[in-house]
């Protein structure tokens, strides 16, 4: 890889993470009734479109940099130090399966099993990360015990789970339109960064 190819693939990273960022604080809304908490945002599309365009690794950095504008720009003390690491781990482990079945030429089918496991695999993450981090640190820190207002499992059970099969079921659409609106862009825009 030249310098100059480096350089494009740095930027492109840089500004995908920004818009990743920018989705991340705006817009958010909620989807299960009486869990206002439990947000959806859109920030990990431009992570997506990092790993069409380069590679996995390249889809973490933008991850890592969009969390790193997050602290630095929107920290929200409590909340942003224990949900922005829920949230990393919910995009890495979809990302990580998505990005199995999701190549440059991929068909339909392949598309729709790498998005329907990758929504299984965030969900189980969620139901995990929940159970063992930020239920008790959000008890501990927000005087925030979901055990006391809701119970642990019901909690989990009516809202973790069915929270991240429609987030999962949510990414995988959106970024589906995104890229059958934009692949011949975003082709040339590989062509250009990764030319010799």
């Amino acid at each position: 890889m030249t310098n100059t190819t480096h350089t494009r693939k740095l930027v492109l990273v840089a500004m995908l993470a920004a818009i990743s960022f920018i989705l991340m604080i705006f817009p958010q809304f909620p989807l299960i009734p009486g869990a206002d908490f439990l947000k959806i945002d859109f920030s990990i599309i431009p992570i997506l479109v990092g790993l069409y365009l380069f590679n996995l690794p390249a889809a973490f950095t933008i991850l890592v940099l969009r969390s790193l504008l997050k602290l630095l720009l929107n920290n929200e003390g409590v909340n942003t130090w224990i949900g922005l690491p829920l949230n990393i781990v919910a995009i890495g482990s979809f990302l990580v399966i998505f990005a199995i079945f999701f190549k440059k030429e991929t068909e339909t089918k392949s598309y729709v099993i790498g998005s329907i496991l990758a929504t299984i695999a965030m969900t189980v993450a969620m139901v995990v990360m929940n159970f063992i981090y930020a239920i008790p640190l959000y008890a501990k820190f927000a005087n925030f015990d979901i055990g006391q207002f809701i119970g642990i499992s019901k909690y989990l059970m009516t809202m973790v789970v069915p929270f991240n099969l429609a987030e999962g079921a949510i990414f995988s659409v959106s970024f589906a339109i995104v890229f059958i609106a934009l692949k011949t862009i975003l082709d040339n825009i590989a062509k250009k960064t990764l030319k010799k």
